[in-house]
């Protein structure tokens, strides 16, 4: 489907300067008392996101108020757009256990995909798909056991235009495995993959792209935080969606819609130069609608889209231009808190930018994948075992590979997977493959060896014909 460059909304990270300093500032919380999704409950404030930290530091700026009680009062998205495996766990941890502690619910917003952007305005991220799980595993272990609301990688999947078939893949199975590592050490995490918007790609398309990528594994899917889009049109897009899926066997899927930007949409695509466009409905898990698990405020209302200043900085006068005009937040009685005076933290969000390109026009299969249990034995004393994940579709195939030592450490493992007849290998990561056909063996690489006791690794490939079933056999 065809769109518009003017219509295209991606993103840039840039990291802000500290500001010292505390002062009291009004806070407005939304609470969910009800809810019509799979999330109840209030969401949780940022004592020191950076709308917070510039009310705190301009008492007596005229637009204060106005920014006070319309944006800073707001539960937002944190985001970890910084890529450092050795903080992933801490990082996650201590702003997890601050909402844990006031009973609230915190949004965090991973933005760490290998070649995120498209090496655009965006780039960065993990060096290489194996790095980005092992800052997964690591900011998973700081994510506690009480409900989180994770936006996986914005748009990681509706943004493929730079991406080769294997590349594709390859970022399909890193989504997929990075859902089941937060599910799997928080099982009350909700995860949502990238759906673009509903100017982008069509509903059809985008359902493909998340079957491909493990929505069957995540909560559901999240749309707009690249866009201005109004909320009646997200969840028109987010029900076509949904019904898509429910069409491919994958039910229970919910969405949620960044709202912080859309409650006005026309005029120049750069919300810089936009005093059109006001913040849209204030955050809440009380959305009344089935399909809807929240209406959250991803991007920061007020940071920079890098037009007229530097991409990801907070402008006051966006943040009032966004906010002056737009009606009260509900709860209108506000508590009153103090700010911390400790150093904030200096991942922040990407800015829109226009894009360049137009989306893939290359349609991800339409068959619906079957699920391939993985060889579960566990190994007797030492040695490795693998288990094999397929994601299977018409004439092709993705696996997934994960390597497990036994109960002593190994350095260096050999898989040995049996191929059926006509089928090949086409792609291999965080492996070297020895054949195309047959019995297949893949030895680790010089970075993923060394695996030690009871832990694991992952590899995968791709090729074409029927995918392989249960048989691996280990060495290490």
């Amino acid at each position: 489907m065809a769109i518009l460059s003017s219509l295209r909304r991606r993103s840039a990270a840039i990291s802000v300067a500290a500001v010292a300093g505390a002062a009291t500032v009004g806070v407005c919380l939304t609470v969910g008392s009800a809810s019509a999704g799979t999330v109840s409950g209030s969401l949780y404030r940022d004592p020191s996101s950076a709308v917070v930290r510039w009310v705190a530091a301009n008492p007596g700026d005229s637009r204060a108020a106005v920014i006070r009680d319309k944006i800073a009062s707001q539960p937002q998205a944190r985001w970890f757009a910084n890529f450092n495996i050795s903080t992933a766990q801490s990082e996650a941890a201590a702003y997890v256990g601050a909402a844990n502690a006031a009973q609230q619910i915190p949004v965090l917003s991973v933005y760490q995909i290998t070649n995120r952007d498209c090496g655009g305005a965006s780039a960065g991220g993990a060096p290489d798909l194996n790095q980005y799980q092992t800052w997964v595993s690591n900011f998973a272990r700081g994510l506690g056991s009480q409900t989180v609301l994770i936006i996986l990688e914005t748009d990681s999947l509706a943004l493929l235009t730079c991406l080769n078939s294997s590349e594709i893949n390859a970022r399909n199975q890193a989504i997929s495995t990075a859902t089941r590592t937060i599910k799997a050490a928080n099982p009350n995490a909700k995860v949502y993959l990238d759906a673009g918007h509903s100017t982008w790609n069509s509903a059809g398309e985008t359902a493909n792209r998340l079957r491909a990528a493990g929505v069957q594994y995540a909560d559901g899917f999240f749309s707009n935080v690249s866009n201005y889009n109004s909320t009646s049109n997200e969840a028109n897009f987010g029900r076509a969606v949904i019904s898509a899926l429910n069409g491919m066997g994958l039910t229970g899927k919910r969405q949620v819609i960044d709202t912080s930007r859309n409650g006005g949409a026309s005029g120049d695509w750069c919300g810089d130069d936009n005093t059109d466009r006001r913040i849209g409905m204030y955050p809440t898990t009380n959305t009344g609608d089935n399909n809807i698990d929240a209406y959250l405020w991803v991007k920061p209302p007020g940071e920079a889209d890098g037009c007229r200043y530097t991409a990801g900085s907070f402008q006051p006068d966006l943040a009032f231009s966004l906010a002056n005009g737009a009606p009260n937040p509900p709860n209108t009685t506000p508590p009153t808190t103090t700010p911390p005076t400790t150093t904030p933290p200096t991942t922040t969000p990407p800015t829109t930018t226009p894009p360049t390109t137009t989306p893939p026009t290359t349609t991800p299969p339409t068959t619906t994948p079957p699920t391939t249990p993985p060889n579960t034995t566990p190994p007797a004393g030492d040695g490795c075992y693998a288990s094999v994940a397929v994601n299977q579709w018409a004439g092709g195939f993705t696996a997934n590979v994960t390597v497990t030592a036994g109960k002593s450490d190994i350095n260096g493992w050999t898989v040995t997977i049996a191929l059926p007849s006509g089928t090949s290998v086409t792609g291999t990561w965080n492996a070297q493959a020895s054949g195309t056909s047959g019995n297949v063996q893949f030895t680790n690489l010089s970075y993923n060896g060394r695996i030690l006791g009871r832990q694991s690794t992952t590899f995968g490939f791709q090729g074409t014909g029927t995918g392989p079933g249960v048989t691996a056999t280990c060495v290490g």
